[in-house]
């Protein structure tokens, strides 16, 4: 099986797992493929930690959960050395952490203070963490797939933005429409149900994961296109010179990060489209996604209840394809 075929298969499970959220599917995918951190927020019981979980059961992978609390400490993230004993050659050990997994999900990451969070940032970004002066390597396929609830913030820390522009994307999950809705019931009853006959498994191996990443490094991506995708992100560094509401609403434009954050998913939206170059919708269909996380408002802004997404549907209207 073509590496293609094989991550259609793990998409196609994971949305008879997780009904009415093919977008939400579709985006863990990308990040997945391009190497990539995942921010999921969304209401309680959207099936954020469900989606984490069902591309880990379909993929041969170690997942590891980290349930984030206020009195969480680093060690208990990374691991430890631990003490052996005065007869050992050795007198200490590195354990490894639950951080040292294939898929990570790092749930309700704002119920953990700051320096628990930061615990994050270097096996993130550097895919590596250092204990006690020795740095550990991660494993070839590693990511993080943080949740946080975006209603409860007593007891709990904001990201810092400098973790948050290390998220690949950062995924907004809705409620399921109506006939969703009553899709999910019936799903959760037929798993209930005493001797419910179970789906075939299917386990994609993570060398289809590895070569689908060799193959969107061949997807080529010409200079209109990269035009297009600095204009969009131009527009939030200097929205004046686009609209002058633009101007009122936007506060910190987006970083360098953004612009590879785009081009990396635009390339894996199109190989997974059966595209080998990369078109406008390409852009389009991932623009929200990486770019939500990155703009700040300001406060006239959130007073006029204008959002990122509004405020980046603006932008799409208002910057022209060269």
């Amino acid at each position: 099986m073509s590496s293609h075929a094989s991550i259609k298969q793990l998409q196609e499970c994971m949305q008879a797992s997780i009904i009415g959220q093919e977008a939400v599917v579709k985006s863990i995918l990308l990040s997945l493929l391009c190497n990539g951190n995942v921010l999921l927020e969304g209401l309680p019981g959207l099936a954020k930690t469900r989606a984490v979980k069902s591309l880990a059961e379909h993929l041969v992978a170690d997942f590891s959960r980290i349930q984030f609390t206020p009195d969480l400490l680093p060690s208990d993230i990374t691991g430890s050395e631990m003490y052996l004993g005065e007869d050992s050659a050795e007198r200490f050990e590195f354990k490894p952490g639950p951080i040292f997994a294939n898929i990570v999900l790092a749930d309700e990451v704002n119920r953990a203070p700051a320096k628990v969070q930061a615990a994050l940032l270097e096996a993130m970004e550097e895919r590596q963490v250092t204990v006690a002066g020795v740095t550990h390597k991660m494993p070839p396929l590693f990511m993080v797939m943080a949740t946080q609830n975006p209603i409860e913030q007593e007891g709990t820390y904001p990201l810092p933005e400098a973790q948050m522009d290390r998220f690949l994307m950062h995924i907004s999950i809705d409620y399921p429409n109506d006939n969703d809705e009553k899709a999910v019931m019936r799903l959760v009853r037929g798993e209930s149900a005493h001797g419910a006959e179970q789906p075939e498994q299917v386990s994609v191996p993570q060398e289809a994961v590895f070569a689908a990443r060799a193959e969107i490094d061949e997807v080529e991506i010409n200079d209109a296109m990269e035009d297009y995708i600095v204009a969009l992100v131009a527009a939030t560094r200097r929205p004046a010179d686009f609209d002058a509401d633009l101007a009122r609403y936007i506060q910190v434009g987006v970083s360098p990060r953004g612009t590879i954050a785009l081009d990396k998913a635009s390339r894996a939206h199109a190989w997974l489209e059966g595209r080998r170059e990369v078109i406008p919708d390409d852009i389009r269909a991932v623009l929200s996604d990486c770019l939500r996380h990155r703009i700040g408002l300001t406060y006239e802004a959130q007073a006029d209840g204008v959002t990122c997404d509004d405020v980046i549907g603006k932008i799409v209207k208002l910057v022209a394809i060269a």
